[in-house]
């Protein structure tokens, strides 16, 4: 298996410590799934795992890495709008998902540390894994990251670098680390490897309910969980498991939202932004290093995007939690840009809402 560059198509092998190509751009796998099967299926696997046969894996690396992760519940919220739980990891988030496949990765080439910035989940997750494989781990995260995810960083033995200024900034800080020091870039935006767990979250859907719901929201700073979802449903739809393309809706924060403004105008690159403070931290992300990737992907398949007000966070927070859920206040962003949508579309049934964060993880 190798990367292929993004920018000039060079082939690097995936044994590389090296975080893009020698000409800047960024990884892609070579890696085609073979065609979807539920007699691949490994059901006597209760992780995300399970799906291995659809993953860009090799060996079994991933065996010493899982924490369990994957297989979180879908629930009803109401008549349009299913909940899929996946605050229900090891480490109370959906990065979960990326940080299992990426330190299984990790592991196999012999990485012996890390680093890696985060506004707070990711770091979390990829700590949590790289602890479980025994790979010494450090993480930046910006000034302002809830103090409840910083603890738990912590807590897994990782050192955390509180950066002053934007999330933006904090990348290219870790970032000169990894240039200046040649320190391993277990990056959830950097590295593939990470979305292929992410891919788990539509395998999942699929197993659990027998279908794909109509329309699916999905958050997208830098874009993990998007790109994973648009892979697996590109991956079903070639394979002939589902007949049309679900709507998918992408969502931003009102006060950070350079993929947003550029859908508006068609542009080809995201909009350049400054950004303004947001509760949905966790896609306070005003330069996207995938933008362009991710807005090909978009085009390609109508996603629609809309931006979750501000003002709304706290009351859609309030109103899942008053039926029994508590999430993060990125996570109630999800909701607040769906009932948006709705104001803009009118109703929108067959609804598949994540659940991204645990509330437990931003009380600021």
């Amino acid at each position: 298996m190798e990367f292929i560059c993004t920018k000039c198509g060079k082939r690097t092998p995936v044994t590389t410590m090296q975080p893009t190509c020698e000409c800047g751009g960024l990884f892609e796998l070579d890696f085609t799934p073979e065609a979807w099967d539920p007699e691949l299926i490994d059901d006597k696997e209760w992780s995300q795992f399970r799906y291995r046969r659809f993953m860009a894996l090799e060996g079994d690396a991933w065996r010493d890495v899982t924490l369990g992760e994957g297989h979180t519940p879908i629930v009803r919220f109401d008549d349009d709008v299913l909940f899929k739980m996946d605050y229900m990891m090891p480490t109370l988030s959906f990065k979960d998902r990326g940080a299992a496949t990426l330190v299984a990765h990790m592991k196999a080439i012999g990485v012996k540390s890390c680093v890696q910035d985060s506004s707070g989940n990711a770091g979390n997750a990829v700590a949590a894994y790289a602890a479980r494989a025994g790979i010494k781990c450090e993480i930046f995260v910006p000034e302002g990251t809830s103090p409840s995810k910083i603890r738990m960083i912590e807590s897994h033995g990782a050192k955390v670098n509180v950066v002053p200024g934007t999330r933006d900034h904090c990348a290219d800080v870790c970032r000169a680390k990894v240039r200046d020091e040649g320190a391993y870039y277990a990056n959830h935006v950097y590295n593939p490897f990470f979305y292929e767990g992410m891919k788990a979250y539509i395998y999942e859907t699929l197993e659990q309910l027998g279908r794909i719901p109509a329309h699916i929201v999905v958050p997208v700073g830098n874009g993990t969980l998007f790109i994973g979802v648009v892979k697996a449903l590109e991956h079903l739809e070639k394979s002939g498991a589902i007949d049309k393309f679900p709507q998918i809706i992408a969502l931003q924060s009102e006060n950070c939202d350079p993929l947003y403004r550029a859908v508006k105008t068609h542009d080809a690159h995201p909009a350049s932004i400054v950004p303004k403070p947001t509760m949905a931290e966790g896609i306070a992300i005003g330069v996207p290093m995938r933008g362009d990737e991710l807005l090909d992907m978009s085009y390609r398949h109508n996603i629609a995007f809309v931006r979750a007000p501000e003002e709304k966070i706290l009351e859609a927070r309030a109103k899942i939690a008053a039926r029994g859920i508590y999430c993060e206040h990125t996570t109630a962003a999800n909701y607040a840009a769906y009932l948006a949508y709705c104001e803009e579309h009118g109703p929108t049934p067959d609804t598949l809402i994540t659940m991204c964060g645990a509330g437990i993880k931003s009380d600021h």
